[in-house]
């Protein structure tokens, strides 16, 4: 992985499906200084919490039945969590919030947000980094995106 330039001033979004945090570099590239400019969580149980109904079923010729598959709502939120992020990225970039911009996010959420960003946010993604650390303290992702 190429070093990634974390300059006075850049934006990191860490995320996964269900929270976000938005932090601005008020360091530098040597000394970081990662501060939370907005966080987001969305409520996002499992399927089997979420659905009650069992799955549907179909009449086919001879009637035969067969059942369809269980929709994952689970998947679905963080589908639209990516959604509401990309959205935000979006408003936050044409005011000019930021200039620059590093995605931290596990691969499937990287790939689901890369999809949805507008073009004006997608120029200013400087970085990619494919790791869940939502779940991490400040200081913790400081170091590991220093040693990215």
């Amino acid at each position: 992985m190429t070093e990634i330039n974390l300059a006075h001033d850049i934006w990191i979004l860490v995320a996964d499906g269900e929270k976000a945090l938005f932090l601005r570099n008020e360091g530098d590239t040597e000394y970081l200084n990662l501060q939370v400019v907005r966080k987001v969580e969305e409520d996002n149980p499992p399927t089997r919490e979420q659905g009650t109904d069992a799955p549907g079923r179909t009449q086919g010729p001879a009637a035969a039945t067969s059942a369809m598959e269980e929709t994952d709502w689970h998947r679905i939120a963080k589908e639209r969590f990516a959604d509401e992020i990309a959205d935000r990225l979006y408003r936050m970039a044409h005011r000019g919030d930021f200039e620059q911009i590093v995605l931290v996010a596990p691969p499937q959420v990287l790939g689901d947000m890369r999809q949805k960003l507008h073009k004006e946010v997608a120029a200013r993604v400087v970085a990619e980094v494919p790791k869940t650390l939502t779940g991490h303290t400040i200081f913790d992702i400081e170091k590991i995106l220093k040693a990215a």
